[in-house]
């Protein structure tokens, strides 16, 4: 898992930190939905933390789907026993930022091992030491995805993040706010898309609880409850040892548009290049997912 590292930065830095907060905000107003729910590829409720600079984080995201469309729609492939493998790789720059980059892929039968897309994603968070009461960060993500896999080929994404840890709980909030920049969707504009995530630590290495995710369509006008599409997932975290990440969930989906089951599993290593990690945030759950 990721630990925060507590070098305090110098203050000219705080400045430099705004800075790229309000330029990644900004960001949404110059392009113009990517695939619902983090597309089924790559499902998380992100937490606030950020990959220690000279760390990096390599994980594979697994998602099946036993449940799913089974007709192609408008030229994309149904979903209905789709298997997605996701590389997600993530660099630290510093103690405040990080980057990271997508490799999507599709396993079907009929169609085989396919390459999906890739995306970028790059992050900053609040140091610890400005002492916040909560962790965020903020994410931006940008990136491709074939047609026969989202009519939305290139999309945009900011995902504000927010977490707290109180005892043995945890929560995370992700309002994330999506927009499509080439495909059927750019008309839309800004969609809205939350994440949501409350744990319990059963024990020092076992974290259980549940994640939610939706995409209620448009901010201009919510789609109808039949059109939106919500997710909500069982999930256990394996608090196994600070260098690994395990999660584990399945997943139901209550309305028409959405996939009425998944199954998703996370394993990630941590990789340090000779530079020390130093003790985590303690206001912010050690272990939970990045």
């Amino acid at each position: 898992m990721n630990h925060l590292s507590t070098r305090t930065p110098s203050r000219l830095r705080k400045p430099r930190i705004i800075g790229l907060f309000l330029l990644l905000a900004a960001s949404t107003a110059l392009v113009s939905r990517p695939a619902s729910a983090q597309g089924n590829y790559e499902i998380q409720v992100y937490g606030s933390e950020t990959v220690p600079a000279g760390n990096t984080m390599v994980e594979i995201h697994s998602n099946f789907t036993p449940s799913g469309q089974k007709d192609l729609i408008d030229g994309v492939y149904p979903t209905n026993h789709q298997q997605h493998e996701t590389l997600e790789i993530t660099q630290g720059l510093n103690d405040w930022s990080e980057v990271g980059f997508y490799v999507f892929t599709s396993i079907q039968s009929g169609h085989g091992v396919q390459w999906v897309g890739d995306h970028i994603r790059p992050r900053v968070r609040v140091p610890p030491s400005w002492h916040w009461p909560v962790g965020v960060s903020l994410s931006t993500e940008v990136g491709y995805q074939r047609a026969v896999y989202s009519p939305d080929t290139w999309t945009w994404e900011l995902r504000p993040i927010v977490d707290k840890t109180f005892g043995r709980w945890y929560f995370a909030f992700n309002p994330a706010l999506e927009r499509t920049w080439h495909g059927p969707d750019v008309n839309q504009g800004i969609s809205f898309a939350p994440g949501a995530k409350i744990g319990y630590d059963f024990t020092k290495k076992i974290n259980a609880g549940l994640e939610y995710y939706a995409d209620y369509g448009s901010l201009r006008s919510f789609d109808s409850l039949h059109d939106q599409q919500q997710q909500i997932f069982v999930v256990t975290d394996l608090n196994l040892s600070p260098k690994w990440e395990v999660n584990f969930g399945v997943g139901l989906g209550p309305t028409a548009a959405t996939d009425h089951l998944i199954i998703k599993a996370i394993v990630g290593r941590r990789f340090s290049w000779g530079r020390q990690t130093e003790t985590a945030d303690t206001s912010i759950k050690p272990n939970e997912n990045h």
